[in-house]
Parts: C-alpha cells; structure tokens; sequence
C-alpha cells in the first residue's frame, strides 16, 4: 500500500467481517499499523513509496490463526503517544504536527520499529468526535 493508493477501507473492510474467527482475543481495542521498509522512507518520503499496513487485534497466543490471517509481533521500545480528533480526513494534519513540529524539537529521532494507531472506546469511524491514540516509534537522540 501507499498514500497515494491508499486501500484502508478495503483492508478494514475484509477484517471486521473475519476478526470473529481469531481466538485468544484480548479486549476490543483494534490497532493500524504500518511497517516501512526502514527510515528511508520519512528521509526520502514520497506518497507513492510502498509500506505494509496491518489491521490488528491483540490476542494471549499466537495459535490456531484462521486462514488469510498472519500474526506479527511488536518489538519493544519507546514511543511517543498522540491523541487524534477527527475524521481520518483530518489525519494529515496530525502527522504534520509529529513530523514537523514535535520531533525535531524534542530530543528524539525515530526508531526503526512499526508506527500504529490504537483505535480504543472513543474511536469512531469518520466521526469528527472520533478519537485514536498515534504510537510514533522514538529513540533518543545520539
């Protein structure tokens, strides 16, 4: 996937029919996450450039998963943590802040780990009152 082709509905789409089958789910938070193909991708960062971006649930084992599904496991690590408000039509303006703004004044770089959203109880989808927590991957700076 990419920014430019972006296919989120599609993929949320196909999970929410199928998240029923995965067992071992633990609460109801869902989670979006983006894998990018190393740093490379903010430093030379255009809409086209592919990434891998999952539609997730926690689960207590990874076991029996149902067919079409695969599990990835996040590497631990610092992240800084943002609230969004809005529409996903607003996100832009989200990522601008963190990328623009914060990051560079704060002491951090990014570290090469998956970025997600955790889509909790106050998530709505294209709700303007919706809310998501953005988990940005972050180091300190050497």
């Amino acid at each position: 996937m990419s920014l430019a082709q972006n296919r989120t509905p599609v993929l949320w789409r196909g999970f929410m029919m199928e998240k029923g089958q995965i067992k071992n789910q633990i609460g109801s938070d869902l989670y979006s996450i983006q894998v990018y193909d190393g740093l490379q991708y903010f430093e030379t960062f255009s809409p086209t450039t592919e990434f891998t971006k999952w539609a997730a649930t926690e689960v207590r084992k990874i076991e029996n998963i149902p067919n079409g599904f695969s599990s990835i496991t996040l590497k631990s690590g610092l992240y800084a943590v943002f609230i969004h408000k809005g529409t996903s039509a607003d996100f832009p303006r989200t990522f601008q802040y963190i990328f623009t703004q914060w990051l560079p004044k704060s002491g951090y770089e990014l570290d090469d780990r998956p970025h997600f959203e955790l889509l909790g109880e106050r998530y709505r989808n294209n709700d303007p009152s919706s809310e998501e927590e953005v988990w940005i991957p972050i180091r300190k700076k050497a």
